[in-house]
């Protein structure tokens, strides 16, 4: 699936998270193709933002993007929002926004260089990715740790369970 994640012209980042993650399960939704392979479905899409203020910091494609991404958090406080969407059996769709603020220390040239040698950087937003090395770089995180990672883990699984989905039961038969 080939989706455009550009932000419209002055879109807040809650709203481009959440218009992202409506966007990827409409789109998912629109995939299927019979009535019988949709019967008793659900859908999740999730779409994750980073910014500092209001400027949206896009995945960065080029070791350069993700170096200016890095000078630009270095020491400063930031936002992670994301967005989720659940389609559920009756194609309704149910959407939630979380939002995380996270503080990094002061990047030295090193601490750059080195996190950019890694690669880990690569397809995550703000050009990094709490989960590696770059959770070293935080010196606060106020909010869903799971949220920054990408998927809010205590928000995802109420927003199931609050449409009749079994979540519990579904792990212990695996």
């Amino acid at each position: 699936m080939d989706l455009d994640e550009t932000p419209k012209r002055a879109e807040h980042p809650r709203s481009l998270a959440r218009r992202l993650s409506a966007e990827k399960a409409r789109a998912a939704l629109a995939a299927i193709k019979g009535e019988a392979d949709w019967q008793g479905s659900y859908i999740l899409a999730a779409d994750t933002v980073v910014c500092v203020g209001r400027r949206i910091l896009p995945k960065p494609e080029l070791v350069s993007e993700a170096s200016s991404a890095l000078h630009l958090l270095s020491g400063r406080s930031h936002r992670v929002y994301t967005g989720i969407c659940l389609v559920t059996p009756d194609r309704t769709l149910r959407q939630k926004v979380v939002d995380t603020k996270v503080r990094f220390k002061r990047l030295s040239g090193l601490d750059i260089e080195s996190y950019l040698a890694s690669g880990q950087w690569r397809g995550k937003a703000g050009g990094y990715g709490i989960q590696g090395i770059a959770g070293s770089f935080v010196v606060k995180l106020v909010g869903s740790y799971t949220n920054v990672v990408g998927l809010p883990l205590y928000e995802t699984v109420n927003l199931l369970v609050g449409e009749g989905y079994e979540v519990h039961n579904s792990w212990m038969e695996s």
